[in-house]
């Protein structure tokens, strides 16, 4: 049966990706509650850490920073933020429930956010894409897997300018093992060669601390954190060396087109941090769909290749 489907998927492209655009709009509802709960998951670890470091002081202290309630991401169950009122299975449908709902919890009315279709349907849409552009096989489900990564720690940094280790650590480890395990495919952007991922991981971290600490050395200020580091070092480890400095030309040249636009058109503070953790992810993710055509056009564009 399972060779009767991948026949299927092979021969027939574009069901492949009608199917996958389903399983990214559900894979996508996830990532709403990833984005969501992760943070919140990881403040209250690091209460729980303060506490114990503190037991040795003051009951105040302690009774300042008691652990609070579990809360993972799968409890407790979804609820209206206004009213409490639990998300039943049918309101919680991607797309499609935040459409029949106008946008409004069933219970109190209160507006919901059109940023959970909007998450849906980006991972949707980027997973056909993914699907559409390798084709079935495991490069696919390697660019699927990446995608889906980008997708939360975006929505992550530009909630709370955080990359979480709980995410880029497995994709760069991931990284490596499917470079040793199903290695390089030709005509494919993933995986890379086992020697490629290990020296795409070490540069791509050792890049960025290079630049942190003489950013930091000239200036006195830190110009990134420790997660931009490690989620360049796990494009390195699914991409290779070579890519990386596309990788970085493209976030660079993309954040500064962006900050110069909401300093014009919004008045907002150039002195105001701004998460560089989401255009690493769209150059990341451009690199890994269209690294080799980016690369040559620029060529020719330049001159340097006819």
């Amino acid at each position: 049966m399972l060779n009767d489907i991948a026949q299927t998927y092979t021969s027939d492209p574009a069901l492949f990706a009608g199917s996958v655009f389903v399983l990214g709009l559900i894979v996508g509802s996830f990532l709403n509650v990833v984005i969501y709960r992760l943070p919140i998951i990881l403040e209250r670890e690091w209460r729980t850490q303060a506490t114990e470091v503190l037991s040795t002081g003051s009951e105040a202290a302690d009774a300042t920073l008691a652990p609070s309630p579990p809360f993972t991401l799968s409890k407790p169950r979804s609820a209206c933020p206004n009213c409490k009122a639990p998300i039943a299975a049918l309101q919680n449908i991607p797309v499609i429930s935040w459409l029949v709902l106008r946008g409004r919890c069933a219970s109190c009315k209160t507006k919901i956010s059109a940023r959970y279709p909007l998450v849906e349907l980006t991972t949707g849409f980027l997973s056909a894409w993914v699907a559409w552009h390798f084709g079935f096989g495991a490069p696919a489900a390697c660019a699927l897997f990446v995608t889906w990564a980008l997708i939360a720690l975006t929505g992550i940094d530009i909630d709370h300018q955080l990359l979480p280790d709980n995410i880029t650590l497995p994709l760069m480890w991931a990284g490596l093992i499917a470079a040793v395990v199903i290695g390089a495919t030709t005509g494919s952007a993933l995986p890379v060669s086992a020697k490629d991922a290990i020296i795409g991981a070490a540069s791509g971290y050792l890049s960025l601390w290079l630049v942190f600490h003489a950013f930091k050395l000239v200036t006195g200020k830190e110009g990134m954190g420790y997660g931009d580091f490690k989620l360049f070092a796990a494009l390195g480890a699914w991409l290779g060396w070579k890519v990386l400095p596309l990788v970085l030309v493209l976030s660079a040249a993309t954040g500064a087109v962006l900050g110069i636009l909401m300093i014009v058109l919004r008045g907002r503070d150039r002195r105001a941090p701004m998460p560089f953790g989401p255009y690493l992810a769209a150059a990341g993710w451009l690199a890994m769909m269209y690294g080799d055509a980016l690369v040559n056009g620029y060529l020719r564009l330049s001159g340097l290749k006819h």
